[in-house]
């Protein structure tokens, strides 16, 4: 008896989640197919467009047309298959000639059976396009060696035996009079699921090599400027150590302007750089999927990517790299310029508080002697208004002494007046060590 599983709360991505995993599945290639793969760089309204192409093309051949785009399609039109991948920032197009031939190599290609016209119209940017020749292969090594050399029009190649000698692959990883590349495999004693895994993996290693060495002419043409705010925050740099008298207005205006063109620099890298990384990474693993054995006299593909892509790829790095030390040195640059700033702001600020400290006591000073003169002055004012009081009542008939009483009143308005400033003095004072 089953258990019941209605009542589970299933997460609504868990179907994609599973079918994740089959998207992209390998192909199934016979011996003796054409293979070609076009991989173009799109923008999202280009790759609209595409897949309008797309449909154009079933139209064209007289098929039913996909309706919603997805990102992995495939379809068989006779004898010819196309599949179309849809990626990050690229999508790859890879045409299946399945047709018996007995042309030469490269002379007919998985192009062939296209619609004319169909192929020119295509949105996006070619980045890589090559053809891959399948071929069954002889007993004689030898023959078969020199048979594949002279259908690569005199070029360098690069070849290996890969799964154990399974087959023969031949390469020259440079494009050719049709403005395409080409690779040549020769099928030893591998079924045609194999054969396809094989393909699926050098379409994959050239297609990804292409793209990660899209970064290496950013880093070509970034590199003298580098060198130029390097020397030039190394300038700065020994002018602070030497404790120079500098125009710190003028150092925190470069150093802004440097930190201003690496974050530019870096905005328009860093993603390019971080794809270079992740498809450097993809190129290695088919690598190693490969299993090469070595064919006399030739590099292997994996010895050929070693010596000529890793070094491209640890230039992209060590530019990215260099942006990420220029930019923290220039934090530090700045922090010590604004520690300078903060320092002679400080130092004025102490000499200004010193100036108003010595002021303040001057102020005290004068404040004490207009107490002086204030003591004098109320009690001269308090002596005319006491004589007025006197004259007042000498005038009722009363008989004063007045020059007497004056005299006497003097001194004693005088310590009057006197303490009475110093409390109000004293009150203030307190008042202020309160607040």
């Amino acid at each position: 008896m089953s258990a019941d599983t209605s009542s589970l709360d299933f997460h609504p991505l868990r179907a994609d989640l599973y079918q994740e995993l089959h998207s992209r599945p390998f192909q199934i290639i016979p011996p003796h197919a054409r293979v070609t793969q076009i991989a173009v760089i799109t923008t999202p309204e280009q790759r609209t467009r595409q897949f309008e192409h797309l449909q154009k093309l079933h139209r064209l051949l007289g098929e039913p047309w996909p309706e919603q785009e997805v990102s992995c399609y495939e379809q068989s039109f006779g004898k010819l298959r196309i599949r179309r991948e849809v990626h990050m920032e690229f999508t790859s197009y890879t045409f299946i000639n399945l047709a018996d031939s007995d042309a030469d190599p490269f002379a007919e290609t998985g192009l062939s059976l296209l619609p004319d016209g169909w192929l020119a119209q295509l949105e996006g940017t070619v980045v890589g396009a090559f053809h891959v020749e399948v071929r069954s292969s002889s007993e004689d090594a030898r023959s078969e060696l020199a048979f594949m050399r002279k259908h690569f029009e005199g070029m360098r190649l690069v070849g290996s035996s890969p799964q154990e000698g399974a087959a023969r692959v031949l390469g020259s990883f440079q494009l050719h009079s049709d403005n395409f590349g080409r690779f040549m495999v020769l099928n030893h004693h591998m079924s045609n699921s194999q054969l396809g895994r094989l393909i699926q993996r050098l379409m994959e290693i050239e297609t990804y090599r292409l793209m990660s060495l899209l970064a290496l002419p950013v880093a070509r043409e970034i590199t003298p400027s580098l060198n130029d705010m390097d020397q030039q925050l190394a300038r700065i740099t020994q002018s602070l150590a030497d404790n120079e008298s500098l125009d710190e207005q003028q150092i925190l205006a470069e150093l802004t302007n440097i930190a201003a063109r690496i974050e530019a620099y870096r905005a328009h890298t860093t993603f390019r750089f971080s794809a270079t990384r992740a498809y450097h990474r993809l190129v290695l693993t088919r690598l190693e999927e490969l299993r090469e054995d070595e064919v006399s006299g030739h590099l292997t593909i994996t010895e050929f990517m070693t010596r000529r892509l890793t070094p491209a790829v640890k230039t992209c790095e060590a530019v990215n790299e260099r942006l990420e030390d220029l930019s923290r040195r220039v934090d530090r640059a700045s922090e010590m310029m604004r520690t300078r700033v903060e320092l002679a702001i400080q130092s004025q600020n102490q000499q200004l508080l010193s100036s108003m400290d010595r002021r303040s006591r001057i102020q005290l000073m004068m404040q004490h002697t207009v107490e002086g003169f204030s003591v004098v002055a109320i009690s001269y004012y308090l002596i005319g208004l006491l004589k007025l009081g006197l004259d007042a009542l000498t005038g009722t008939g009363l008989t004063i002494n007045e020059p007497l009483v004056t005299g006497l009143a003097i001194p004693v308005v005088m310590v009057l007046v006197f303490i009475g400033i110093r409390t109000i003095h004293h009150r203030f004072i307190r008042m202020a060590r309160r607040q």
